[in-house]
């Protein structure tokens, strides 16, 4: 079995390295709409009761109107990770998954991630016995590749691959009898760039969307897959029954039918204050979305531990050492104790 990934979102074990109370870091180190949502109201019968079907019929119908997948009914997940964690089931060695109605996946396939990128596709593969290979293009993806990753926009540079070079990939994939998955984990901002429009044209297709990111609940863990009814329905299966809460259920019906032009404008201004401190402490900006920011620095460790040293908390990345990710801050003031402390480091 692989290592665990060291993801963002770490700060009780950063408080225990470095002092302070947890709850008093600035935890800037997931890409997590800062400021959460007002929650609507949850009916009790949603806390009371085991998670009926008109809760997930509802959660389903304001996916399918939020995110435009057409007749496709996106299904709930108690969090993407856990369908990530079911993908080597497709096309796993010694029970191959027929992806096309006449011929099927072989044990030998390799699978293919964009990189760098969310790591947990590459570790589930892996441990599940399959040939990873990590690709920068999707240009390199080829016919010997049985199933594809592409995060859109990626994490964590922010790279973006417009809507009809992925329709093109699908198509590639499909004549080779492949599947692509599309991450839109951070596409609520931009939802130009989503293929989930497409669901219903692209056979071979699967997209992830997550919940808790774009309304700050990542807690909830809640997220969405869009695909074809029968993958779907294995998904269903291998999650098995009342994978998803009924509070969290009766929150997306609620909230993805909700006017959210007001967060994406909150979100919009947030960056914006980012931006404007980590440029004016002279980092480099290499990429990011509207949910975090990606700066350059060879100085980057110990930048980390300075601001570990301050009780903040960024992402660093093992493979990439002179790169942080810098996730949203809250409100002024969290802008103004970050920029106090990137003035403060002596370069």
């Amino acid at each position: 079995m692989s290592a665990p990934i060291d993801h963002g979102g770490g700060v009780t074990a950063a408080a225990a390295a470095f002092g302070g109370r947890p709850q008093d870091w600035l935890d800037l180190s997931t890409g997590i709409n800062p400021c959460p949502v007002a929650l609507p109201e949850i009916p009790t019968s949603a806390w009371h009761r085991l998670p009926d079907s008109y809760l997930v019929d509802a959660a389903r119908r304001a996916a399918r109107d939020y995110y435009g997948s057409g007749d496709t009914l996106p299904l709930p997940v108690p969090g993407t990770q856990s369908v990530i964690q079911l993908l080597p089931r497709l096309l796993r060695q010694g029970s191959p998954f027929a992806v096309t109605d006449d011929k099927i996946a072989m044990a030998d396939d390799r699978i293919a991630v964009v990189s760098p990128t969310y790591g947990e596709y590459a570790r589930a593969f892996a441990s599940a016995g399959f040939a990873v290979d990590t690709v920068d293009d999707i240009a390199a993806i080829g016919d010997q590749h049985r199933l594809a990753v592409v995060v859109n926009p990626n994490n964590p540079d922010g790279r973006i691959w417009p809507a009809e070079a992925l329709a093109a990939l699908h198509d590639r994939m499909k004549s080779a009898n492949g599947l692509l998955v599309v991450d839109e984990a951070f596409g609520d901002t931009d939802p130009a760039l989503s293929v989930a429009a497409r669901a219903q044209e692209l056979p071979n297709l699967i997209i992830f969307r997550s919940f808790g990111k774009f309304f700050g609940l990542a807690g909830l863990r809640l997220g969405f897959a869009i695909a074809r009814e029968d993958i779907l329905a294995r998904f269903e299966d291998w999650l098995g029954p009342w994978a998803v809460s009924g509070p969290a259920l009766s929150l997306a019906a609620s909230l993805l039918r909700s006017d959210v032009a007001a967060i994406r404008r909150c979100l919009d201004d947030r960056s914006a204050a980012l931006q404007a401190a980590l440029s004016a402490a002279g980092l480099r900006i290499r990429g990011g979305t509207a949910l975090f920011t990606l700066v350059a620095d060879r100085r980057a460790s110990d930048i980390y531990t300075h601001l570990c040293r301050h009780h903040i908390l960024v992402r660093k990345f093992d493979y990439a050492p002179d790169w942080l990710r810098f996730g949203l801050t809250p409100d002024p003031a969290a802008d103004n104790r970050l920029g106090a402390a990137l003035q403060g480091f002596e370069r």
